[in-house]
């Protein structure tokens, strides 16, 4: 009996030894379930764990099919016909079916850039049966399968339909989804940690992993994502081998953290992102285009990486592009300034704006390094020029949910804020959520421009790629004209994690299938 009671010891010991953890601090905590409701990237990291596309970006870009088996398009492409793969199934056990699809993709639309230009061009979007699902266009739109692979802003996932039948306006609190990771609500609390498990009636595609594509092969039993909102307290953590994985360390802790022989650091978006400053154009002073325009003369995409402890190596000291550069779309259409202050310049403008010295409120996130820096180096910058800041911190949920209010700021309102946005936030035309300027049904900040909106329709409608690149020089120039958001510098950030974890890729978003804790 002795004998049998410690080997059935050890064999208890051996199985909670196999159950293998990656504890991980990402950009933000969690501080919400819902990809549609909000834009925030944090949000749509959960996104990725607990639900599954329809179509998926691959390492290039392209668009691939992933809860989608096979598909058509019509001759004058304007109808597709859609049928899902075999084995899909909700975390509740019940098969995704089309009717799961279509709401869901009926709800994100209602609230995603992409979504609505898409359901602007529907003319209908209906079951055919239990695993299909028709799409018929009434006008030309060149990009369906990249709308149904949309990965960022509100991400586009298959919910159930019972979730997806909730208003866009209001955020679930569900998190059932079909993906490869399942949800521990009893064991979320915000301010500490979120847990993921694997999910094992998870049946990935046949073909490797490939960016966001291709199978996800779980190869961990347990996520932790571990909220420790201090940078120095995280590094500290990971050195002892308390957490695995930091998304975005701080970059003056990355000299310290490559000495240590225990640690490895990668980029996981190559690309780079870019620091957007976003201004609210509902409020004085910014809601006078000279206004915007003054402080294009006084942010330097340096200074502010320099600022920011960007190394010179992770850095593109100067980028004009909207849609970033080192990519495809790459412009430098109707850019000025953004090199070095010219003070007289801006005065000159805000003069011309009739700005009267009030108050100008500019959001700052003490939790997010990177943000903060910025926004504290542009804040003095502005401030030479004559602009009266008011400069509160507070933490990122907090400026998520002000952000929100169209008040003036004595109301409780706002005037700019910094956020940061990969490739995938912002690679083109249709997809870029912040250049989008519907006016009062846009996003935080509410720029208002039809002319803008007509070309970046004329963009995505457009099947000849020739074509399209003279629409997308059209776009850059008004961009610049109207400024819907300013770029403020362009930079790789590099993630850090412990040397027995393998299978991270360069996949911009962090996901964590194919990865692998030894």
């Amino acid at each position: 009996m002795r004998r049998w009671l410690v080997l059935a010891g050890l064999l208890l010991t051996s199985a909670a030894q196999a159950q293998s953890t990656l504890r991980m601090v990402l950009v933000n905590d969690l501080a919400g379930l819902d990809p549609v409701f909000s834009t925030a990237a944090v949000i749509r990291n959960h996104g990725f764990m607990v639900y599954d596309q329809l179509f998926a970006i691959d390492a290039k870009g392209v668009p691939q099919p992933e809860m989608v088996g096979a598909w058509t398009v019509s001759p004058d492409a304007l109808s597709y016909s859609f049928t899902l793969r075999d084995g899909l199934a909700f975390h509740d056990g019940a098969p995704v079916r089309a009717a799961d699809v279509v709401a869901s993709i009926k709800r994100w639309a209602q609230r995603d850039v992409v979504g609505k230009a898409l359901a602007a061009a529907t003319a209908s979007l209906d079951v055919t049966g239990e695993k299909s699902f028709a799409l018929k266009l009434s006008r030309p739109f060149a990009l369906v399968t990249e709308a149904l692979a949309r990965p960022t802003a509100n991400a586009l996932f298959v919910m159930p339909e019972r979730i997806a039948a909730t208003s866009p306006a209001t955020a679930i609190t569900d998190a059932t989804g079909s993906g490869p990771f399942i949800f521990e609500a009893a064991s979320w609390r915000v301010g500490d940690k979120a847990v993921y498990r694997r999910n094992p009636a998870y049946q990935p595609r046949p073909e490797p992993a490939d960016g966001l594509a291709g199978g996800k092969h779980v190869l961990l039993d347990r996520l932790e994502w571990r909220a420790i909102p201090d940078a120095a307290t995280a590094a500290a953590a990971l050195q002892a081998g308390e957490i695995d994985f930091i998304e975005q360390p701080s970059p003056d802790l990355l000299p310290m953290l490559e000495k240590n022989p225990a640690i490895r650091t990668m980029a996981i978006n190559p690309v780079g992102s870019m620091v957007w400053l976003r201004l609210n154009h509902a409020q004085k002073p910014f809601n006078n285009a000279a206004a915007r325009q003054a402080l294009l003369y006084l942010v330097n995409q340096k200074e502010n990486l320099d600022a920011a402890g960007i190394r010179p190596s992770e850095q593109v000291p100067y980028c004009p592009a909207y849609f970033l550069c080192g990519t495809p779309l790459e412009s430098a259409a109707g850019a000025v300034g953004m090199k070095e202050a010219d003070i007289g310049k801006a005065k000159a403008l805000l003069a011309q704006a009739g700005y009267d010295g009030g108050k100008v409120v500019f959001m700052n996130p003490a939790d997010s390094p990177i943000n903060f820096a910025v926004t504290q180096t542009m804040a003095a910058a502005f401030a030479k020029a004559g602009l009266n800041m008011d400069v509160p911190v507070m933490d990122w949920a907090t400026l998520t949910s002000r952000r929100n209010k169209r008040e003036p700021v004595d109301q409780g309102g706002w005037s700019l804020f910094v956020t940061v946005a990969n490739v995938l936030d912002s690679g083109s035309p249709l997809t870029d959520l912040y250049i989008a300027s519907p006016c009062e049904s846009g996003l935080a900040g509410w720029p208002c421009d039809q002319k803008l909106e007509d070309l970046r329709r004329a963009w995505w409608e457009e099947p000849d790629a020739a074509k399209r690149g003279a629409l997308l020089t059209q776009v850059h120039a008004r961009a610049y004209e109207v400024l819907p958001y300013i770029n403020a510098g362009q930079f790789r950030s590099l993630a850090a994690y412990r040397s027995n974890v393998t299978g991270l890729r360069a996949t911009t978003i962090p996901v964590f299938w194919g990865v692998e804790k030894k």
